[in-house]
């Protein structure tokens, strides 16, 4: 076993935890979330002693997902969880983190480093002495995974994986044993901030690359930019920003891209999605000659089932760690140095306009509401549109909300949440603790959730912690009696489709909120939600506000119908 480092040795000694936590509070991590856990216990002693607090949450998926949403809008976050039956249970969220590249800090407690070389019989284990096994678990869905057991290491492996953390923007692992929580390592380190920055290009090697683009761009006749998912998550945004702006090209979105671009800008051109797309999208992005993809992740659910028809004579593909000019790849060469010269020498460019988005106009079939105020989804997005506000916090589920925001125009500066790729149903409800959590954190941002009932039902439980954090989300549970999104892909009318109908907005009440600090409604027509939406103190989110709000059970977002089909094609397949 690792010997203890004489406390005389160190130049400024510090327990192993308050170094960990300390390095979290640097990178901006404000809140940790997790369930206690006998190998966590002592640990978690330090977070108040290191400027964080403990959020508490009721199961290690939730906290997962909670942590998710916490990174989306803060840029990392930080779980805790014990040994074997806890981090088994958050294993879920954070291979979806994983997955979707969201930096997450996955600190577990574990057996001391004496009971795990003794191969004890201890509880939380499969009784046959491995102690490695779960670790070696969650190593498939880490950028890095350390385990802290010798004191001399320890700040060094601690900053390792903060920093890729960040770096890679995917989770990581940090195995803390019970005897080590204590342990007195080097605190030195910490008068020295960990280098977050990304490894630079090679300039030769970048250079030749922004003139590749630049003559393709130049030669280009209708060029267009399309933007997704990893922009956001490898933090290029400002990037994106100028080259939208300084180029005025057409400006499209991928779904997991929404909340990436200024949709008030007047060159932005809604959501491409293959099929999927909205009215005009798809005929202008794939008539380009030259689409500039940012942060692309072509999954099915991304793509409404794989219907891009775009060419790769016609691409080129911006991502962290390389690009693609057609069929020509450049390893090694990240995005942002790229895109930083490309703006500053681009020049004027050929721009042909792109389609025009409007303002979350409503089609005149579903504007007419004298003949039936039934909620529709074509008719609730751009609707609900129109009631956000500047800088919201939009969090939609896997199902119809996915696809319903498709057809929203945000305004400017909405941080949009959704899980397109992993797509585990009741993310969204963690992910609005976390992110209702951030946005306290960091300011008075509103923090909207709109989840389906059948979701809802697998995660509902993190609406006691938003409450005992004194989170203000408005929750929108759409009512429509079950899982629509596996209706359309197979058994519309099976049982397997179907949920008990519960009495949700009831839910404050049992969770224990007070009834002057929260509020319930259930709207079924679209007068009720209209008056709604004019409502001024329901529109300021004082407090936590529950809606339940009711669509037929067959209706669903054109884009949810295509993808659906799509995907029981996939499924079909022999």
């Amino acid at each position: 076993m690792a010997t203890d480092i004489r406390t005389s040795e160190l130049k400024a000694p510090i327990d192993a935890a308050e170094y960990l936590f300390r390095r979290l509070h640097e990178l901006g991590v404000r809140g940790v979330h997790g369930v206690p856990g006998d190998y966590n216990l002592v640990a978690l002693d330090y977070i108040p002693k290191t400027g964080l607090s403990w959020v508490g949450n009721c199961n290690e998926l939730n906290a997962g997902y909670a942590a998710d949403g916490y990174a989306r809008v803060k840029g990392i976050s930080a779980i805790v969880t014990t040994f074997g039956v806890g981090e088994l249970s958050a294993i879920n969220a954070l291979a979806g983190a994983y997955s979707e590249y969201v930096p997450v800090v996955h600190i577990v407690g574990t057996p001391s480093t004496l009971s795990q070389k003794d191969g004890m019989l201890l509880h939380h284990t499969l009784g046959n002495g491995d102690f490695n096994v779960f670790a070696n678990m969650s190593r498939e869905i880490s950028c890095a995974s350390v385990k802290l057991e010798d004191p001399h290491e320890v700040p060094t492996l601690i900053d390792h994986a903060l920093r890729e953390c960040w770096i890679q923007s995917r989770p990581v692992y940090i195995a803390l044993p019970t005897d080590i929580v204590q342990k007195k390592v080097e605190g030195d380190r910490l008068k020295t901030p960990i280098d977050l920055s990304n490894p630079k290009n090679d300039p030769e090697r970048e250079d030749y690359v922004v003139e590749v683009v630049l003559k393709y761009l130049h030669a280009a006749k209708n060029p267009v930019i399309l933007v997704d998912a990893c922009a956001m998550r490898h933090r290029v945004l400002q990037e994106v920003h100028e080259l939208v702006v300084k180029s005025n090209l057409p400006t499209f979105v991928a779904p997991m891209g929404k909340g990436a671009v200024n949709e008030t800008l007047p060159n932005y051109g809604g959501v491409y999605a293959g099929s999927g797309s909205q009215t005009g999208v798809r005929e202008r992005v794939e008539s380009s000659d030259l689409i500039l993809t940012i942060g692309a992740i072509k999954s099915d659910f991304n793509t409404a089932g794989f219907t891009y028809r775009i060419s790769k004579l016609s691409t080129i593909d911006f991502h962290s760690k390389h690009i693609s000019v057609k069929f020509s790849e450049y390893p090694g060469v990240g995005m942002k140095g790229v895109l930083r010269k490309v703006i500053d020498k681009m020049g004027k460019l050929t721009v042909e306009p792109g389609p025009s988005t409007g303002r979350n106009e409503i089609s005149s079939d579903e504007q007419d509401m004298s003949k039936d105020q039934t909620i529709t989804q074509a008719w609730f997005w751009p609707r609900m549109g129109q009631w956000l506000k500047d800088d919201d916090i939009v969090i939609t589920e896997t199902g119809t909300a996915n696809f319903g925001i498709w057809e929203t125009k945000f305004p400017k500066g909405v941080t949009a949440l959704s899980q397109v790729l992993w797509g585990s149903i009741g993310y969204s409800v963690g992910a609005c603790q976390g992110a209702a959590l951030a946005a306290q954190e960091t300011g008075d941002r509103r923090t909207i959730l709109f989840v389906g009932d059948g979701s809802f039902q697998l995660t509902c439980q993190e609406v006691s912690t938003m409450i005992r954090q004194g989170l203000k989300p408005i929750i929108f549970l759409i009512c429509n009696e079950g899982y629509t999104i596996e209706r359309y892909i197979h058994g519309m009318d099976a049982s397997y489709n179907d949920i008990q109908p519960w009495k949700f907005k009831d839910l404050l009440v049992v969770f224990g909120a007070d009834p002057k600090r929260s509020k319930t409604f259930q709207v079924r027509t679209k007068k009720e939600l209209n008056d709604l939406f004019d409502d001024k103190e329901f529109s300021a989110a004082p407090y936590i506000q529950f809606v339940e709000l009711y669509v037929p059970k067959e209706d669903a977002p054109l884009a949810l119908k295509l993808t659906a089909e799509a995907s029981a094609r996939t499924n079909s397949k022999q």
